[in-house]
């Protein structure tokens, strides 16, 4: 059955009104939320707001390196520190190395770029400071609905967003309802907030459909996989910061290496890959497992144990990139918008604070009698903050690397050492991105084969075993939500012309090709084993691969990221 016949079959919908609708209970998102909450209570007001998650909980799907600045916490909720905000570990060194394959060479800290340095951040999970922030918008009167997914936006005859509709629950593969079906609900707003992360499905929608992108560049997009591990007390350092370049990625391509020391002998580390990587060979899971048998990093884990895994999309925040944030109805806060900061490998302060000004702009419309139009305050309000200001003076650093990693260290030096030395806040420069990251694959004959070793179950793993620990699961009878436009171009152009790519760039083993009747191959797509991470989204060469939201509380169940 059509999702029209399902409606018309089962419906209509129930329907709840807010004031304000949040889509993601990420770090933007529950800023948003606690925000309006706390403006409406400065003026003496009541401003209904409601958080749809489509995780099993807040934090469960939240995944990131992760440092943190605490400024826009600090401007959000000064008193974080007594409120037991899980910031606990200081950062109380940075380290920054260039790895050839067998050595490394440790920048001295006096020529360290001021967007490495990490005096006064804190090394933390951010999944557990969500969790955390969940806790404190709740008691303000925020309602969180965990494990339901936004599926669709919602418009008024006037094409203003009305707000979202959750997804179905209790539709079988085969497309019809089976026993313990629900419908979905919709949710409406005067106002709709989308902090649904980098690459949101629904906010990709909004962008395509109010053209949001016009005029800006193509967005740029890397990927992080990270692991968790609990390793032998004597090797650890809390709050050291490490972060790396070169080995193992010996081309152009865009990425590095990070390893931050928490509290209670663990370590977070992983690497991050631009997705305009140009080699269809290659395969950011194994760079990564690669990446910790060199001597700098093994010396950290040896001995210890492997407790968590995930991947997730991230965007690589230039302001040249980043769409108009507001539509009537509606805005765009956080990742799902494009704030984040590539150059200092950060982006929850600027989800919090993006969603902060995204609440107030809300509020005073709510507050004036306003609803369904632009939110101009918004947009109005970045351009004078710290945020913008942040960003315009890393806008060039993604690019620079994209011309080779001799000139994008000598470049981010002057950009972010030189200059803020000589008084220069920003470049007075600007390069531009302008060819979208899908199309920067080269034919597999035109690229050399790279053949990665076999993992030894110790230090570096597979793919399975490694969503095995992320704990991600999807209830097995449904549609599967990876969905191609056309399913002959897997095998007749991506297979042919790039050896099947999406077996590779998949961080969780989603897409393989097997043997078909007759001899022939065939895509399998293992939806079951999906991590939400979006790459496929945004790296298939043809844009055939098409995500959508399955059943909220489904995909991974991170603990500790």
């Amino acid at each position: 059955m059509s999702p029209q016949e399902i409606l018309a079959a089962y419906g209509p919908r129930e329907a709840m009104e807010y004031d304000v609708v949040v889509v993601g209970a990420g770090p933007g998102g529950l800023a948003a939320a606690i925000h309006v909450k706390q403006l409406a209570a400065a003026s003496g007001k009541d401003v209904s707001v409601v958080v749809l998650e489509k995780g099993s909980e807040p934090g469960a799907h939240i995944l990131s390196g992760a440092v943190m600045d605490p400024r826009a916490l600090n401007e959000l909720l000064p008193d974080w520190k007594a409120q037991g905000a899980p910031l606990n570990q200081i950062v109380t060194a940075d380290d920054v190395l260039f790895l050839s394959e067998t050595g490394a060479r440790r920048t001295p800290d006096w020529l360290v770029p001021e967007c490495l340095h990490n005096d006064g951040n804190y090394v933390i999970s951010l999944g557990n400071v969500v969790k955390w922030l969940a806790t404190q918008a709740e008691a303000l009167g925020v309602e969180i609905f965990p494990g339901f997914a936004a599926a669709e936006v919602l418009y008024h005859d006037n094409g203003a967003v009305k707000g979202v509709t959750t997804g179905n629950v209790g539709i079988g593969k085969d497309g019809a309802p089976h026993e313990g079906f629900q419908l979905g609900m919709e949710l409406h707003g005067k106002y709709t907030l989308f902090a649904e992360g980098a690459r949101g499905h629904l906010g990709r929608q909004l962008i395509a459909r109010f053209k949001l992108d016009e005029g800006r560049d193509p967005p740029s997009w890397a990927i992080g996989i990270k692991e968790l591990w609990e390793i032998d007390p004597a090797k650890a350092r809390p709050g050291l910061v490490v972060h790396t370049s070169g080995w193992p990625i010996t081309d152009n391509t865009f990425g590095g290496g990070f390893l931050y020391h928490l509290q209670d002998n663990k370590v977070t580390c992983g690497l991050v890959l631009g997705l305009d990587y140009q080699n269809p060979w290659m395969s950011p899971f194994e760079e990564m497992q690669r990446w910790k048998t060199h001597p700098s990093i093994r010396a950290h884990l040896d001995g210890g144990k492997r407790i968590g895994y995930g991947a997730r999309a991230i965007n690589n925040g230039t302001p040249q990139c980043l769409p108009k944030t507001v539509f009537p109805g509606g805005a765009l806060i956080g990742c799902d918008a494009g704030y984040m900061n590539a150059a200092r490998i950060k982006g929850s302060h600027a989800a919090i604070k993006s969603g902060m000004l995204a609440a107030q702009a809300a509020v005073d419309a709510v507050l004036a009698g306003r609803s369904g139009d632009e939110l101009a305050a918004y947009p109005a309000a970045f351009e004078k903050s710290w945020l913008f200001d942040e960003l315009q003076a890393s806008r060039n650093f993604k690019a620079w690397f994209k011309k080779g990693p001799t000139i994008g260290m000598l470049m981010t030096g002057i950009e972010q050492w030189l200059l803020p030395k000589l008084g220069i806040k920003s470049p007075p420069w600007t390069l531009r991105h302008d060819k979208p990251d899908h199309a920067a694959l080269k034919p597999a004959d035109q690229c050399p084969r790279i053949e990665y070793p076999k993992p030894d179950n110790k230090l570096t793993f597979d793919r399975l075993g490694s969503v095995f620990i992320s704990n991600t699961n999807h209830e097995e009878n449904q549609p599967a939500h990876l969905t191609l436009k056309d399913a002959s171009v897997p095998v007749d152009v991506n297979l042919a012309r790039y050896a099947g790519p999406e077996s590779r760039y998949c961080p969780a083993g989603v897409y393989e090709f097997v043997a078909a009747d007759g001899g022939d191959q065939r895509l399998q797509i293992n939806a079951q084993n999906c991590v939400h991470c979006k790459t496929c989204d945004i790296k298939d060469p043809t844009q055939n691969i098409v995500w959508v939201t399955p059943e909220g509380g489904g995909g991974p169940n991170y603990a500790g990221m």
